[in-house]
């Protein structure tokens, strides 16, 4: 068993031009002052993290964690959510994730992606310079419009799909393969990895490959109604980043799964803060610490009702209540008899 580091924020969702959450050292010691011990650092922002730089400059890279380790933070993990939504985008959707990418990239998916995939690389690197372990994003899609069978889907469309996803990504999880890293996808509505099933449909494309890991977020699965306990432990061995995030699913005579196209404070299943929703996290600490995972707990703040402030302020103190250092002892020790293979023998009637 292994005791969970946390607790650690992602910082996206907090990233805003007025202090203190204009630069990363205000923001980061605006985080520190809630408690909190790690950071999840977004990527896609140069003014906050130089992904490139950290991935060519191992000075770079060094400063940029010694000014945080002087606060007492820690790096987690970083993030390329947005760029690896973009190494596969269906063109239904290419309008809609341009605003990811360069404004030179954009209406030019070719060079997007290429642009993606090059990001990805520069992550695993700057990972390693960081000493980073793992590293969290998105897989994209090339499927998402089809997932409701209808009209029916041609034969052979989801299996080319997923072939086409697995040559895209090979060869970055190759590149996080040279450098001793995790990636962790985060399991997700809107990719092509949205549950245990299309998770083992691309790993079986990729033939199994050992960093083609899993960013661990149950809000999602509430949404699906997916039992996010259960499939901890189908999956707690690729299990490599958890996001603390709340959620809750209350349908109604007009409306389930699919949200009747209503805004987030509207729909039957919506993300909430930490406490609020329906997780039972207190069974997820527990099975994460009895199966050994020894990464960190990263809230992660995305509610329709409470402000971001409070659910950070909150989400310190709830991270660090759920997090269970684990025994280094068995509760009847004291009630040994001490034994050996002769002793053994002796009790079972075989000496």
């Amino acid at each position: 068993m292994k005791t969970i580091k946390g607790p650690g924020i992602f910082l996206a969702q907090f990233i805003a031009e007025e202090a203190p959450f204009n630069s990363i050292e205000n923001i980061a010691e605006w985080a520190k002052s809630l408690g909190f011990k790690g950071l999840q650092i977004p990527t896609g922002d140069p003014h906050y993290f130089d992904l490139q730089k950290a991935a060519e400059s191992k000075t770079y890279a060094d400063e940029y964690k010694g000014k945080l380790n002087e606060l007492g933070l820690e790096i987690t993990e970083l993030s390329t959510h947005l760029q690896g939504q973009l190494v596969a985008v269906h063109p239904a959707y290419d309008k809609l994730f341009d605003a990811f990418a360069p404004e030179k990239l954009r209406n030019n998916p070719k060079a997007r992606t290429e642009w993606a995939i090059q990001q990805l690389k520069y992550g695993a690197k700057a990972s390693q310079n960081l000493g980073l372990k793992a590293h969290a994003t998105f897989s994209g899609s090339l499927l998402w419009q089809y997932f409701h069978p209808w009209p029916q889907r041609p034969e052979g469309l989801v299996d080319e799909a997923f072939t086409e996803l697995a040559r895209r990504w090979t060869p970055i999880l190759d590149t996080f393969e040279e450098c001793g890293v995790d990636l962790c996808y985060e399991i997700h509505p809107g990719e092509d990895l949205f549950d245990g099933i299309t998770y083992e449909m691309f790993l079986e494309k990729v033939n199994n490959h050992p960093r083609a890991c899993l960013l661990y977020d149950p809000s999602h699965f509430v949404l699906q109604q997916l039992d996010y306990i259960q499939y901890i432990d189908f999956y707690h061995e690729r299990i490599k980043a958890f996001h603390v995030k709340d959620s809750e699913f209350n349908p109604t005579g007009k409306q389930g799964t699919f949200g009747g196209y209503q805004s987030w404070l509207n729909r039957a299943g919506r993300y909430r803060s930490p406490g609020d929703g329906q997780v039972d996290f207190k069974t997820i600490f527990s099975k994460l610490s009895q199966y050994g995972y020894d990464g960190w707990a990263v809230m992660e703040w995305e509610c329709c009702i409470k402000n971001q402030i409070d659910g950070a302020t909150e989400g310190s103190k709830f991270i660090s209540d759920h997090i269970i250092r684990v025994t280094d002892k068995a509760f009847d020790d004291f009630a040994s008899t001490g034994a050996d293979a002769a002793f053994n023998k002796e009790i079972l009637g075989l000496s």
